[in-house]
């Protein structure tokens, strides 16, 4: 309103006294400093700080804004938006700060010289004009540089996080920029803010639009049709694509950027097409065009995948030795491996890499506790990892794509398990430890809903791998593809370049499991209205789309009624906005399970509540937290600014009795859990899952979006609305097909590695005892 006075922001004005953490490709830091000054009424006499910004300088002054925050494990924290380095304003504190450590070669002396000459604005004068040093008497020529090139490394970057700001970009993505670009910075965004879209990853087409916009930039700036090329194929990556056909690209590209009041020509952006594929900023191959991390991930892949499996197992099993290890497993488990499950067993354990696919039911746990066991057996090793004191020895090692997959995973097996990107030691941003130069240290791996994995997290994986480890991929090929970009099971499988095994016998349906039986029925398009008939484990309520969030209450109602928790029940539906849309049925089950009382805190985000008591889920990774994307919790107590000692609006949510507090600022990456969408719900498994089946929901039913979310349901599967959209989802196939190439690039691979190789006829005599090189036989 006018005439409010601005809020002053909180700071303190401190110098470090040790760094606690420090990330030197992200520069994130969390360091403990002296307090010096400071507007809020903490009185102790030092503070942890953490934020976006360079390593610090013992014995500087610092001036760092932004907001207290409490951590659970580290306590009261000053979580800092932008800082800059304190410059005294008396000419005695200016000298000792030209002259300290932060200033290579100026004493105190030159110091003074310095100041005397440039007076109490020295700072401001050499950052806008280094020429005035000339004026310095007796200051050399070298000094004067790096003493220049020191202040514009330590002023540099708060001038930059003071600019961006008024494009609203924070101060992560204002490292980065200062990062690539240090002092050009600034005048690269103002002159062409189309290089940063470039050269930033997470700098977007749209902001820089926005810059040039504001800059006064033309639209046919000669950057910005390169600019929309990437733009557009980031985006397909969304949509899962590795590439895009070029005529499909180009005609996106040109509706994108003739949005605006220029005209472009098409064969102005195929030449702009032209120009990148030359500096290799986009990858132009056989009609398409990859984004360079696509193209070479596909590439690592398929490379990796033909470096493996061109080697075989070195300890062959004989049939008949397998068969009496077998034997002594199913009399141990008091089980009977049926014919299709030994064959899994008896390729796994002879292939370098192998796949084991087939639907729900069909035995694939049990096959992979097989294998663990046989593979024991056989190298006369136990499968225990207690009985081996050095845990880097464990020969085995279970994966899968998210933390619900890899718990189901130890679960099943009794062994421990983690998620990918924990085996691989991630840092939070892309970037892993294990690789080809620190490869998996191990002898056995097992790779759970593979299905899940995308093209980026597999070339991770498959790098990782040494090539004396066997490795077993699981997967439901019928499932939806992962959420990222490839479609890497489906491309293997295809491809038939990676021996596999599909396991079609159905065992729990011998149990009397519907749910099981309609799975299959789906799987072999033969589900019809008769199939749909109630059973102990599966129900159909026929009902109105108008009725079915109604419909969804009185179920969980009677559930309660029986005693049975939303912990037990997870409802699952394809779309976010409609009159039977998640959220829609996300506020009324939250009306139900958890209505509004005077004893129950709740907070308000935008058109959300959050009560204590709710079931939510995370929406993004936060690897500092031990939560990821998927992750499925319940809030479990809110603070009020008024009674926390913080100040600020506080969250907590318990996940598997891991808590984590959330801001107000994070509360975004939450949402309500009580209905979520069927690809947030891959890897998991529900005792009782209730599923929404629309009229409305025509344009997302598809067959592998039903099988995915019928498969989710392990005891009970409940389903509300119109049989008739649900006959017609399961004969829909997916038509949005995913532009990938990774099969043809095994079979290229194939090829060469083939023509390389030369027969027994065609190998040289070795006349001399030097050691042959394959460079020999090449011109």
């Amino acid at each position: 309103m006018v005439g409010e006075e601005p809020v002053e922001q909180l700071y303190f004005k401190g110098e470090p006294l040790f760094t606690i953490f420090h990330n030197e490709t992200e520069q994130f830091s969390i360091t403990k400093i002296r307090v010096l000054d400071t507007n809020t009424d903490y009185d102790e006499k030092e503070i942890v700080i953490k934020g976006y910004f360079a390593r610090l300088q013992e014995g500087i002054s610092y001036m760092f804004y932004g907001e207290f925050v409490s951590h659970l494990k580290y306590g009261k924290q000053f979580s800092v938006h932008s800082y800059q380095t304190f410059i005294p304003n008396t000419k005695d504190g200016l000298i000792a700060y030209l002259s300290s450590d932060l200033f290579y070669g100026i004493g105190k002396k030159t110091a003074t010289k310095i100041v005397d000459e440039l007076g109490e604005q020295a700072i401001t004068k050499i950052m806008n004009s280094p020429a005035v040093l000339e004026n310095v008497p007796g200051l050399k020529k070298e000094t004067a540089q790096k003493l220049v090139e020191s202040l514009q490394e330590n002023q540099g970057f708060e001038q930059i996080v003071i600019h961006l700001a008024k494009y609203q970009i924070g101060m992560k993505l204002a490292q980065k920029i200062y990062q690539k670009y240090k002092n050009e910075a600034i005048s690269i965004i103002k002159e062409d803010p189309y290089q940063l879209v470039y050269d930033i990853e997470g700098f977007g087409f749209i902001t820089a639009d926005q810059i040039a916009r504001q800059n006064g930039l033309p639209y046919n700036h000669p950057n910005r049709i390169g600019a929309g090329y990437i733009y557009v194929l980031q985006q397909s990556a969304l949509d899962g694509h590795v590439f895009l056909p070029i005529e499909t690209g180009v005609k996106q590209v040109y509706h994108l950027l003739s949005q605006a009041s220029l005209s472009l020509t098409e064969q102005e952006i195929l030449d702009g097409l032209d120009k990148l594929n030359t500096g290799k900023i986009i990858i132009v191959q056989e009609g398409r065009m990859y984004l360079p991390s696509l193209y070479y991930a596909e590439d690592g892949v398929a490379s990796n995948l033909n470096r493996l499996t061109e080697k075989s197992v070195e300890e062959k099993t004989p049939l008949a030795e397998l068969m009496k290890i077998i034997g002594e497993i199913e009399e141990a488990e008091i089980l009977s491996y049926g014919k299709e499950q030994f064959e899994a067993i008896n390729q796994a354990l002879h292939s370098k890499v192998m796949i084991l696919t087939g639907g729900p039911g069909t035995g694939k746990t049990t096959v992979i506790k097989g294998i663990l066991k046989a593979y024991a057996a056989i190298h006369d090793i136990p499968i225990d990892p207690s009985d081996y004191e050095d845990k880097s020895e464990y020969p085995f090692i279970l994966t899968a794509p998210t933390g619900r997959a890899s718990k189901r995973l130890k679960e099943s097996t009794g062994l421990p398990a983690v998620t990918i990107h924990r085996l691989l030691g991630w840092d939070g941003d892309n970037g892993f430890d294990k690789n080809k130069d620190n490869p998996l240290s191990g002898k056995f791996l097992i790779v759970d809903e593979f299905s899940m994995v995308d093209i980026w997290l597999a070339n991770w994986l498959f790098q990782a791998i040494p090539d004396d480890m066997q490795v077993l991929l699981v997967g439901d090929e019928d499932q939806l593809p992962s959420v990222g970009p490839g479609q890497v099971l489906s491309d293997l499988l295809e491809s038939e370049k990676v021996p596999y095994i599909t396991l079609t016998e159905v065992y729990r349906q011998k149990e009397g499991s519907k749910i099981i039986q309609l799975a299959h029925l789906i799987k072999n398009d033969t589900c019809t209205d008769d199939d749909l008939s109630n059973d102990k484990d599966f129900s159909f309520l026929s009902c109105h789309e108008k009725q079915v969030v109604d419909v969804i209450t009185v179920v969980i109602q009677r559930a309660l009624e029986k005693g049975i928790t939303m912990t037990d029940i997870q409802i699952l539906a394809p779309m976010y906005r409609s009159e039977a849309g998640i959220s829609a049925i996300n506020k009324k089950v939250q009306q139900l399970v958890n209505p509004k009382t005077n004893q129950k805190r709740e907070v308000k985000a935008n058109d959300v509540v959050f009560r204590v008591g709710d079931k939510v889920i995370q929406l993004v990774n936060q690897p500092e937290d031990g939560v990821y994307n998927g992750d499925i919790g319940e809030v479990v107590a809110i603070f009020t600014e008024e009674e926390n000692v913080d100040n600020t609006e506080q969250l907590v949510v318990s996940f598997d009795e891991r808590e984590v507090v959330y801001e107000r600022k994070d509360y975004i990456n939450l949402m309500h859990a009580f209905c979520v969408s069927i690809h947030k719900s891959q890897g998991s498994e529900f005792p009782i899952v209730i599923m929404p089946i629309v009229g409305g929901y025509r344009r997302m039913l598809r067959k592998n979006l039903i099988y995915t979310a019928l498969t989710r349901a392990k005891q009970s599967l409940i389903i509300c609305g119109d049989k008739q959209a649900f006959l017609q989802g399961v004969k829909t196939l997916d038509t949005n097909k995913r532009y990938t190439s990774l099969k043809e690039q095994l079979f290229l691979l194939q090829s060469v590695s083939q023509s390389l190789k030369l027969e027994d006829d065609e190998l040289p005599v070795e006349e001399e005892e030097n050691e042959i090189s394959p460079y020999d036989f090449m011109e």
